[in-house]
């Protein structure tokens, strides 16, 4: 059966789609602060380009700081791929005169190999970099990178940019290193391991398609699977906040909810699937209340139930 649950999604990453869709607020500040955190961590990667892209027109002042700071950042990045790429191809070069010399060696056959894999690694982040039109896998993420969750705060819905990969309230980074899956929350878990979230921190991300690993003939393959007719999901999620320490930052981080799967899914060789609530539960499952846990999983019950076409990832 399936190894791991949203091994991977297509998002909404652009924010703007949310403010259009949901008349939701953004909280720029937070985008500010994430990536400048982001920039000393040396973590850029784990920023979706498409989520980069959204700030591309600022129209606000806060935008126009993140605007800069992208462009910044982006640049720092280019320089150092063009090292790197300057780096192994004097490696190569050099690697490549001593296997034509008529004494070749194990090391220069090595460094020819190495260098022409750092070479093609580096090239292909650079041209990524670089490129302004945007591509499906710019809006992809992964367990450890960061998506736009709609929230309740205020009385107001809230974009915030989340890692997806929940740290647990009361956890610090060393305990997380331990419990690596909590990307997912299972439906049968809420009020256990979740307990403190659920009825408490809910949101939504939305999602368009999403990937799975499953073993087909003893090897690992990921599937892409597509709600047909396609349709933008509202992915229940659970969030949580957790203050840093001295000279660290705060951290927003979401799971997504999975219950038992659709039969389609089931029979691709997935058991965990998504749970895509209707538009008319969004503001109810924003506002949970911990008394009447019941309501929540009548939302989660009465979901919507596209059917899941599925096909080899490319």
């Amino acid at each position: 059966m399936g190894l791991t649950m949203c091994y991977s999604a297509q998002i909404w990453a652009d924010y703007k789609k949310y403010v259009r869709t949901f008349g939701a607020d953004i909280s720029v500040r937070r985008y500010v602060e994430l990536f400048w955190e982001k920039k000393k961590s040396g973590d850029w990667q784990k920023i979706p380009k498409a989520m980069k892209a959204a700030f591309a027109v600022p129209r606000t002042e806060e935008e126009r700081e993140v605007h800069a700071l992208i462009a910044e950042t982006d640049e720092e990045q280019a320089l150092a791929f063009e090292s790197v790429l300057f780096q192994q191809k004097t490696r190569l070069t050099g690697a490549e005169r001593v296997m034509a010399s008529g004494k070749p060696t194990k090391k220069a056959e090595s460094d020819v190999r190495v260098a022409g894999n750092k070479i093609e690694q580096a090239q292909r982040k650079l041209s990524d970099l670089r490129r302004t039109e945007l591509l499906d896998r710019d809006s992809r993420i992964y367990p450890g990178q960061y998506a736009p969750v709609m929230i309740r705060k205020d009385g107001k819905r809230l974009v915030v940019p989340m890692r997806y990969q929940c740290r647990m309230p009361g956890w610090t980074e060393a305990v997380e290193r331990k419990y690596p899956g909590t990307y997912n929350a299972r439906r049968d878990n809420l009020e256990k391991a979740w307990g403190q979230l659920f009825g408490y921190h809910h949101g939504i991300m939305v999602v368009t398609k999403f990937y799975e690993n499953v073993e087909r003939d003893g090897k690992n393959v990921v599937l892409e699977f597509d709600p047909q007719p396609p349709r933008e999901m509202l992915v229940a999620c659970l969030w949580s906040f957790s203050k840093g320490g001295e000279g660290e930052a705060d951290l927003f981080s979401f799971a997504a909810i999975t219950d038992e799967p659709p039969p389609e899914v089931l029979a691709a060789g997935q058991d965990r699937c998504i749970v895509p609530i209707k538009p008319e539960n969004i503001d109810a499952w924003l506002t949970p209340d911990p008394t009447n846990l019941a309501a929540q999983y009548a939302i989660l019950d009465d979901r919507a139930r596209p059917y899941y076409e599925h096909q080899m990832a490319a």
